[in-house]
C-alpha cells in the first residue's frame, strides 16, 4: 500500500505517460473547486495577459479563454505528459494564438520580463524545491502591479491525506502569507473555502481550500 501511495504522489508532483494522463483527469475531477475558484479570483478580463503555473491536461483554459477574445493565456508546466495533453485539448486556441504551452519548471520559465498582469496556481507550492526562487522568477515576469493567486489544500486538510507524506510540503494559511510577505508581495485578500467531505481509504475526511490573493509591491 505504501508503494501504491509513493508511486501516486509521483504522479500527482509531474504527470507521466499513461498514469499521467489518468493522473491528469483524476486532478481535474479532484480540484474542480479549487480551480474554478482560482479563475473566479483571477476575475479574467480583456486584455489580460494570464499565466498559470502547473495546468496540468488544460482541461479549464476553456473557462477563462472564453470570457474574452483579447485574453491572452499562458500555461507552463514541468511534465512533458500534461503538455501533450493541454496542446491538444486546447488546439483550436492554440491555432488563433490565445493560449500557448511551455514545458518548464515554475523557477525557470522562458518568458519575458514584466510581460503578464496576473499568475495564479493551483496545488503547485507544495512541490518548489526553493519557494524563494520561485516567487523571485513570478515577480520577474509579472507587471509592476501584477496580481499572484495562489490556491492550496491548508495544511491541516493535506496531513489527514495519506499520500502527502511523500514530498509534498505543507503551508497553513499563516504560513502561507508570511512566505509572500516576506518576498515582497502585499496580500489583499485569503478565502478559505469548505468542501464537501470525501473517502479516503476507508475513512471520510474533511476537505477544503485555501486562496490567497496577493499584489507586488
Amino acid at each position: 500500500m505504501e508503494e501504491q501511495f509513493k508511486a501516486f504522489a509521483s504522479q500527482l508532483r509531474r504527470p507521466t505517460n499513461e498514469d499521467g494522463v489518468k493522473t491528469g483527469v483524476h486532478m481535474n475531477e479532484g480540484n474542480k473547486i479549487m480551480n474554478l475558484e482560482a479563475i473566479k479570483a483571477v476575475n479574467p478580463c480583456a486584455h489580460d495577459r494570464i499565466l498559470e503555473i502547473g495546468m496540468g491536461n488544460g482541461f479549464f483554459v476553456k473557462n477563462i479563454i472564453s470570457i474574452d477574445p483579447t485574453i491572452v493565456y499562458t500555461g507552463c508546466d514541468f511534465s512533458e505528459t500534461m503538455i501533450e495533453e493541454a496542446e491538444k485539448m486546447n488546439a483550436e486556441y492554440i491555432k488563433i494564438g490565445s493560449v500557448v504551452f511551455y514545458l518548464a519548471s515554475a523557477d525557470k520559465l522562458p518568458l519575458k520580463d514584466h510581460s503578464y498582469n496576473k499568475l495564479f496556481t493551483v496545488n503547485t507550492i507544495y512541490f518548489w524545491e526553493n519557494p524563494v526562487n520561485t516567487l523571485n522568477e513570478f515577480k520577474r515576469v509579472l507587471t509592476k502591479d501584477g496580481e499572484l493567486i495562489i490556491v492550496v489544500r491548508p495544511k491541516h486538510i493535506m496531513e489527514n491525506i495519506p499520500v502527502t507524506k511523500y514530498g509534498f510540503t505543507m503551508y497553513s494559511k499563516e504560513e502561507l502569507i508570511e512566505l509572500l510577505l516576506a518576498n515582497n508581495f502585499d496580500v489583499l485578500d485569503t478565502n478559505e473555502i469548505e468542501e464537501p467531505s470525501r473517502e479516503v481509504m476507508g475513512k471520510i475526511l474533511e476537505f477544503g481550500s485555501l486562496v490567497v490573493h496577493a499584489k507586488q509591491k
